[in-house]
């Protein structure tokens, strides 16, 4: 039992999201089935538009709200006007909208213990203004507690003052069973789904959102100069985002061939497209986290991933089960790819190293993680 004994046994918790992400579903299960904490959800919005998931609430075993809004201005504010009522042991919320801000202001006001979710960001996906900066350093500098994946978050909220005794982290994770068990079922059939898909050799798939802080367009160019040396290969994208029609265009124009863009599939279908290719490639310009590279590993991929993808350290081991190549390197991208390319052996071990190092990491790992981070803020003193 995490919990200090200070507090009810079943201390009161609001986990104040944007939206109800799948991932986020998954865990808030898993710390309501443990029953140490009384866990109520709070979202912003049911999606947004950049998001294709079904949203499903009748699956979820938490209780939940989406809060309230009001237009000013032309602009839709959400109104944390249900912390003027609720009165929870520990509120944890994200901080990048105003609204957040705000109930973290009003909590404090009602002295009630607050943290904030907390993932590196990069300049190449996050503007810095100079007031933005300050308001992060006069916040987590405030803070009763930070949660974060792993050490580039915990380094990234000490930069802006959070104390070190007020970090906790909780790493991400996702529903491994799944991913393995689809993957496993789906090789037996793995020809019939590449030919489906038009895939023939060695495949490099692609899984997220299809937008320019992706680098997608670096991995096109690392595609076509690829293809150049290792022919029989392929590029598999399965996502949708507002740069398809611009990659489909520059391959049009450029002559890139055997790029399959796939359009977007739920989690269902992940693992079998998963199974059909032989290596994960994300080349992200700025990804706070990216569970993509989790799914891929435990679908048995290598991984070839950037050095800005948050907490990629924690998961990809350079050269035992992929490789890390710096954002925006085109040259270094295709080395890497051409590398696996020509190396089914490798290819193999790599998958393999990738499986085992992702096992474990499961939404009840997050919900351990997360019951022992909400203990450790309660028990301290202000």
């Amino acid at each position: 039992m995490l919990i200090p004994s200070q507090h009810r046994i079943r201390p009161r918790v609001i986990y104040w999201n944007n939206i109800p992400a799948p991932y986020m579903v998954e865990r808030f299960n898993a710390v309501v089935r443990r029953g140490n904490i009384d866990l109520e959800a709070w979202f912003n919005d049911r999606t947004e538009a950049n998001r294709s998931w079904a949203v499903e609430e009748a699956t979820w075993e938490f209780p939940f709200r989406y809060l309230p809004a009001a237009r000013f201005r032309k602009r839709r504010w959400i109104l944390p006007s249900p912390l003027l009522r609720a009165r929870p042991d520990l509120l944890v919320s994200l901080y990048a909208e105003p609204s957040f801000v705000l109930g973290g202001l009003v909590a404090h006001a009602r002295r009630i213990k607050t943290a904030y979710w907390v993932e590196v960001t990069f300049d190449a996906w996050v503007p810095r203004k100079w007031w933005k900066e300050a308001l992060k350093r006069f916040l987590f500098h405030r803070l009763d507690g930070v949660i974060t994946a792993g050490p580039d978050g915990r380094a990234f909220a000490q930069r802006y003052g959070a104390r070190v005794e007020c970090i906790h982290e909780a790493r991400h994770t996702i529903d491994v069973g799944h991913f393995v068990r689809g993957s496993e079922r789906a090789r037996t059939h793995r020809d019939t789904i590449r030919s489906q898909h038009g895939l023939s050799g060695v495949t490099f798939i692609y899984v997220g959102r299809l937008w320019s802080g992706k680098g997608l367009d670096y991995l096109l160019r690392a595609y076509a100069d690829l293809c150049r040396t290792v022919p029989d290969t392929s590029l598999f994208l399965v996502g949708d985002g507002p740069e398809e029609a611009h990659l489909r265009r520059r391959c049009d124009q450029e002559g890139i061939i055997n790029v399959v863009f796939a359009g977007f599939h739920p989690k269902e279908a992940l693992p079998a497209l998963y199974s059909a290719a032989d290596v994960f490639v994300f080349p992200t310009l700025g990804d706070p986290y990216g569970l993509v590279v989790d799914e891929a590993m435990a679908c048995s991929l290598p991984i070839v991933a950037t050095t800005a993808t948050g907490e990629i350290d924690l998961r990809v081991a350079d050269g035992k089960n992929g490789f890390v190549v710096a954002p925006a390197d085109a040259a270094a991208l295709q080395d890497r790819m051409c590398l696996l390319a020509r190396s089914p052996a490798l290819r193999g071990e790599m998958g393999k190293a990738s499986r085992a190092m992702i096992e474990g990491n499961t939404p009840e790992r997050w919900a351990e993680d997360f019951e022992r981070a909400v203990g450790q803020i309660l028990a301290r003193e202000p």
